[in-house]
């Protein structure tokens, strides 16, 4: 049964592995110059002007290519200090990333509560990412990685909300009702997983 559970829990951060870097190779026409291909939606934002959604777009794509990796047992024990300085690099990545995400959120074009939705996530990833840093500095290492788990959670966001926006094109929905909606949806019930988790987790170590 634990090898089944084992093989199960590396399955799964394959694929957040794959989705979350295929999902960062997609952000990078936000770097590019016109932004070719950018939804139309996002490109409208008002702090997209500013640099806003390039900055959100390089950080954030950098912090989710790092993310899954950061979960792999084996890279930890045989390479802690690989694994210290590619955490380093996420939590950087998700603060800049999850500072530049509220300016996005406060300057949606969908309206106050996709303001709201959105607002929330990056104070979360913001909240959840430096409670995970502090504890690692701290040596609280089981602390430590429940607010990974929960920093991540909150990362994978931009994986569910494009997952989310499949059948909203496929099948014609009024794309700003539906983007309201998944501005709660595309992180909210991965935070609900993640606290599964963790609660899982717990009962595990005292068993």
């Amino acid at each position: 049964m634990a090898k089944t559970n084992s093989a199960a829990v590396k399955a799964w951060i394959w694929i957040m592995a794959i989705l979350s870097i295929g999902v960062a190779l997609g952000a990078i026409r936000y770097l590019v110059p016109g932004a070719p291909g950018g939804a139309p939606e996002v490109l409208g934002n008002a702090m997209a002007r500013y640099g806003a959604l390039t900055a959100h777009a390089a950080v954030a794509m950098i912090a989710m290519a790092i993310g899954p990796f950061q979960f792999i047992r084996k890279l930890r024990t045989a390479r802690p200090a690989l694994h210290r300085r590619m955490g380093q690099v996420y939590v950087a990545c998700c603060l800049i990333g999850g500072a530049f995400g509220l300016s996005l959120a406060i300057g949606s074009t969908a309206g106050p509560i996709a303001t709201a939705g959105f607002g929330l996530l990056a104070v979360g990833w913001i909240g959840s990412t430096f409670k995970a840093w502090r504890h690692a500095v701290r040596r609280e290492i089981a602390i430590h990685e429940r607010w990974m788990i929960r920093s991540f959670a909150f990362c994978f966001a931009a994986v569910t909300l494009r997952l989310y926006l499949i059948p909203v094109g496929a099948f014609g929905l009024d794309f700003y009702p539906a983007f309201r909606v998944i501005s709660f949806a595309c992180w909210v019930p991965n935070i609900l997983i993640a606290e599964w988790i963790i609660a899982s987790r717990k009962r595990t170590a005292r068993a």
